[in-house]
């Protein structure tokens, strides 16, 4: 009888974040044993609880997977996968240097804490036998900026649970047309070009929920507040399941819109749970986009970074049932097909399976 694969999900992850918690979870649905070495970020000497803690449940694994966020960790992850050797996965899902230089311009490009993020992408997948990321056209641009070999790099679609975000009837609250939209207000979701898309449809008999909080909330409010929008609602941060209700109450949902190099690149957690609950989904046409999604089959595509052309899209749907109701079949069908738990688990065991030391 063969031995089950142990595989060993290791870092200071947060185990419900939807990258990690999809993943475990398809692990297992396809026959894999995890164990879950896990340590808090904010707690002290989290870097020795982890590796005691590797000592204990981790040890006999077959197979690490450094969880996201784990950057920082690759250095005492390989460590630990020298001996006995054991196959190393790094789901860097995106890079610290894109997101926090090039995407939130935190930093100048050329600054001392720019070669620092460069440096910690460039050395934690160095280390990894294979790294993670959710596009291939972002696996392209890890290729390109840090030079690394493109069969060291995979693709593991983003996902979400199955088992919260899945088709619902909820009553909305409104008559009105009802567009959703959650996020962090991070650059590459494009919250402006939503927000001056509801002012060209001031006029219609369409609403906007916009859910989530970050840094550039309040220039979003002031936004509104310039534009005199009165059906712009305004919402906090939801846990996951209040989240699904909110979705499951719109009429149509809305993915990113940003105009950032790293938009062109990355897929979007909205979008993916957009399809998983049967929802009619706008989005920007991006190459990463494209990998998965067909215009007017399954998604409905517009410009980038076009709030004209964003509006007319929302009116072309309004206007249009057939139309929604073909996107969102063959959305949840992509979901089903694509985008499950058990579908990208299996897909990471065949990534796991073809590494050889």
């Amino acid at each position: 009888m063969n031995k089950k694969l142990l595989v060993c999900y290791f870092g200071f992850y947060k185990p419900d974040y939807a990258r990690n918690a999809v993943l475990i979870r398809g692990l297992r649905e396809n026959g894999v044993d995890v164990v879950e070495c896990n340590v808090a970020e904010s707690e002290k000497w989290r870097r020795c609880k982890l590796f005691w803690k590797y000592l204990k449940v981790g040890r006999n694994c077959d197979v690490m997977v450094v969880g996201f966020s784990g950057h920082t960790l690759m250095p005492l992850a390989w460590f630990l996968t020298r001996l006995p050797r054991k196959k190393l996965v790094f789901d860097v899902f995106v890079s610290w240097y894109d997101s926090n230089i090039l995407d939130r311009r935190k930093y100048p490009r050329k600054s001392l804490m720019a070669l620092k993020y460069w440096i910690i992408d460039w050395a934690a997948c160095r280390l990894a036998d294979v790294s993670l990321l959710d596009a291939d056209e972002h696996c392209k641009y890890f290729v390109s900026e840090f030079s690394l070999k493109k069969e060291k790099l995979k693709t593991i679609l983003i996902g979400c649970p199955d088992d919260i975000m899945y088709p619902m009837k909820r009553q909305k609250n409104t008559t009105d047309f009802l567009v959703h939209f959650h996020g962090t207000y991070i650059p590459i979701q494009g919250i402006p070009f939503i927000i001056e898309a509801a002012g060209l449809l001031r006029d219609f008999s369409i609403s906007f929920n916009v859910i989530g909080k970050l840094s550039t909330y309040k220039e979003a409010l002031d936004l509104a507040k310039k534009l005199d929008l009165k059906k712009v609602n305004f919402l906090n941060y939801l846990p996951y399941k209040q989240l699904a209700e909110h979705i499951a109450m719109a009429d149509i949902c809305l993915g990113m819109f940003g105009t950032p190099p790293k938009a062109m690149r990355c897929g979007a957690f909205k979008v993916t749970e957009a399809l998983a609950m049967a929802k009619p989904v706008i989005t920007g046409r991006t190459p990463a986009m494209e990998e998965f999604l067909i215009d007017k089959e399954n998604v409905l595509f517009c410009e980038m970074g076009n709030s004209r052309d964003l509006a007319d899209k929302i009116l072309e749907l309004r206007d249009n049932q057939l139309l929604r109701e073909k996107i969102a079949a063959g959305g949840y069908e992509t979901y089903l097909e694509k985008l499950t738990p058990k579908v990208l688990g299996a897909e990471l065991l065949k990534i796991i399976n073809n590494i050889n030391l």
